[in-house]
């Protein structure tokens, strides 16, 4: 039996009504994890098999620890021989569950099975050749922004398409639309988008297959239901119509991805389409302090289309929010960089409960500056990724391609790496040969003497590297009990793969790091973790969970003791004891670009959602002047800052509370750590 005394009234409420369509409106701190859950446990209990249980959220992480959760809270059940959250509960993300859809279905979609998910960098690989073969006179198309479009009105549903203010780089976008997805047809892949549109294809064309997921999955929950978009909301509705036990979980003022396509009105509209909802209001805060709540109700009740609610806690009163002015950028990192010394070598605060906020990437680059300068480690959010480095994508390109050498994308990225004779104008006239015979560059390449023009040395170079490529595959689909790890480091030797990264680089020991990062991606391919079978089903497995699920392989629970600088777009779903906002000024947040489209009321929400992360302290900070391009530029307050209540914060003059010159700061520190001997650690 699930004990449900740990929760208060309106949570328990939430946890038992399962039958029929239910919204929790779960605001900033308030347990909704634990709802979730617990209700799942609930059900559970209830005698409801795990297999008809189906949870969706947004992040990989998110569903790994809910389902953690859910084992802890439902142990193996006397009146059952398994875990009652066994094996057949299905809690996923959106594109995890479209990719288990796809796996049983997609056949009748024209895909072969074993079908390959393109990531972003793949998707602008495509873009790229597409751009490469149009002719725009002087200007240039940027890939990312038509890949953006793209993906935008693929997420929008079907028909959608731009509008008539959009520009001309849009009307392009769309001419390419049709090009880019036969692109991706061609190498018998799909991308994030698709992982949602293809299943929704299937459910509306096939009945059977319609009736199958209702029949598997009676009841749904949905959460962080605000950054759901049109066609993720088609994908639940379609599924959950009939049953009508839909559980959605979200919080409207904490809708800030509108600009990857999430539909606020999912939420706010619900009864629309299931006019008996029950409404849950989690308003209880179980992080932040008073002064911090009190700021963060007063900041989003100027949002007017929202559903009501206030946050409280019993936390206690707190300190008052901080609010500094700074003469410049630079001198607001400093002072942020010293906040944090001082906190650590006064109050005994560890770099890692500490985090500083900004709206844009570009804001970064002063804090790092001032933080390396004062010497505290941190890590910042959201820049290059592992998996996003060259050799590691260059190697991930040779694994696609042997596994799938109908995937032109990764087939031409590795063509020339390393140099095999191959210029670009004949890896040109490969692609465009290809295009011609509506084959993929792989079936052309087993036939080069086809392709008109192509002097005889380039030709033996096409065709040697054609035979290398059905000798490299071979072994995955010939050798039953292949490990990958040895195979995939044999073939990158033999191209002496290893030795042109050492050869790319002018410093040995970057040189080494690079090696290192392959060596621990060629790791991770015979994890003992991966279920077992033939060597191209564990490689393809490998890949696909790497699509799906990157920061499981990424991240590191253990970070260490470093400080947080991240943007607030990231942080949702974060909390840190000290939190520094810097930056509310006003053309940075709200941003000048949300303002001309009407986005103001998101851009209060994307500073609602930093404040409510904060749990013991929060400052906030805008400069007067700030460089752009090299030069400083004025800035002005935010409008933000003027609806904050004036008794939740406190007015600091950063020039009267450090009167202190620099260098005799600088003594100050090293005195300070002398003291409490604490030598200051390197930054990353």
């Amino acid at each position: 039996m699930v004990d449900l005394s740990l929760l208060n009234s309106a949570q328990r409420q939430a946890v038992e009504w399962i039958d029929g369509p239910v919204l929790i409106l779960a605001g900033a701190g308030t347990g909704k994890t634990r709802v979730i859950t617990y209700r799942v446990a609930h059900l559970l209990d209830r005698g409801i098999p795990a297999g008809h249980i189906l949870g969706v959220t947004f992040t990989n992480k998110a569903a790994r620890e809910m389902r953690q959760r859910v084992q802890q809270l439902a142990p193996r059940s006397p009146r059952r021989r398994a875990p009652e959250a066994g094996p057949d509960l299905v809690i996923s993300t959106f594109h995890s569950l479209g990719a288990r859809i796809l796996r049983q279905h997609i056949e009748r979609l024209g895909y072969k099975r074993n079908f390959a998910i393109f990531d972003e960098a793949d998707q602008l690989g495509i873009v790229r050749q597409l751009l490469s073969q149009v002719s725009l006179g002087t200007d240039k198309a940027d890939p990312a922004e038509v890949r953006a479009m793209i993906s935008r009105w693929k997420s929008a549903g079907e028909g959608a398409r731009p509008s008539p203010d959009e520009s001309l780089l849009a009307e392009l976008a769309h001419r390419l639309q049709g090009r880019y997805e036969a692109a991706l047809r061609a190498c018998n892949a799909v991308d994030y988008d698709d992982l949602i549109g293809l299943p929704l294809r299937l459910l509306r064309d096939e009945p059977d297959v319609l009736a199958a997921c209702r029949d598997r999955f009676r009841y749904v929950m949905v959460d962080e239901y605000q950054d759901t978009s049109a066609s993720q909301f088609e994908l639940v509705h379609l599924i959950a119509r009939e049953h009508r036990n839909l559980c959605v979980v979200g919080d409207d003022d904490q809708s800030i991805y509108a600009w990857r396509g999430a539909d606020l009105r999912n939420l706010l509209d619900l009864e629309r389409h299931y006019p008996e909802v029950r409404i849950v209001r989690l308003e209880q805060n179980y992080r932040s302090t008073r002064p911090i709540l009190e700021a963060a109700n007063a900041l989003i009740r100027h949002n007017l289309r929202r559903r009501p609610k206030k946050l409280w806690s019993e936390i206690g009163a707190g300190v008052p929010i901080v609010a500094r002015a700074f003469e410049s950028d630079e001198a607001e990192a400093a002072a942020a960089a010293e906040n944090i010394e001082c906190d650590r070598l006064v109050r005994g605060i560890p770099w890692s409960d500490q985090a500083v906020l900004f709206r844009t990437n570009g804001q970064a680059r002063p804090l790092e500056a001032a933080f390396r300068k004062a010497g505290i480690r941190y890590r910042l959010v959201g820049g290059q990724s592992f998996f996003d480095r060259r050799e590691i994508r260059d190697a991930l390109a040779y694994l696609r391609m042997l596994l799938h050498p109908q995937d032109d994308n990764s087939l031409l990225r590795i063509a020339n790496v390393p140099a095999r004779g191959l210029s670009e104008a004949t890896l040109q006239r490969l692609l465009t040969s290809s295009q011609e015979r509506r084959c993929s560059v792989f079936e052309v390449l087993q036939h080069p003497e086809l392709i008109a023009g192509l002097p005889s040395a380039a030709r033996g170079a096409l065709a040697q590297f054609g035979q290398w490529i059905a000798a490299t595959r071979a072994p995955l689909f010939d050798c039953p009990s292949l490990a990958l790890q040895p195979w995939a480091e044999s073939f990158l030797d033999q191209i002496q793969f290893f030795a042109e990264v050492r050869r790319q680089e002018k410093n040995p020991e970057t040189a080494d790091h690079r090696i290192r990062n392959l060596r621990d991606l060629l790791a991770m391919l015979d994890d003992p973790g991966r279920s077992p079978g033939a060597p191209a089903a564990r490689l393809a497995g490998f890949l696909e969970d790497l699509a799906l699920d990157r920061d499981r392989f990424e991240d590191r629970e253990d970070a260490g003791n470093l400080a947080t600088l991240i943007t607030l777009h990231s942080v949702k779903g974060l909390e840190f004891p000290h939190v520094q906002i810097v930056g509310i000024e006003d053309g940075l947040l709200p941003h000048a670009h949300a303002c001309e489209a009407g986005a103001l009321d998101e851009e209060r929400r994307l500073l609602y959602v930093g404040i409510t992360r904060a749990m013991r302290t929060l400052q906030l900070s805008y400069c007067k002047t700030r460089k752009r391009y090299g030069q400083p530029v004025p800035r002005h307050p935010s409008p933000f800052l003027q609806e904050l209540p004036p008794e939740a914060l406190t007015w600091e003059d950063p020039r009267a509370a450090r009167p202190v010159p620099a260098a005799q700061r600088r003594g100050l520190f090293a005195m300070m750590r002398a003291k409490v001997n604490q030598p200051a650690d390197p930054p990353l």
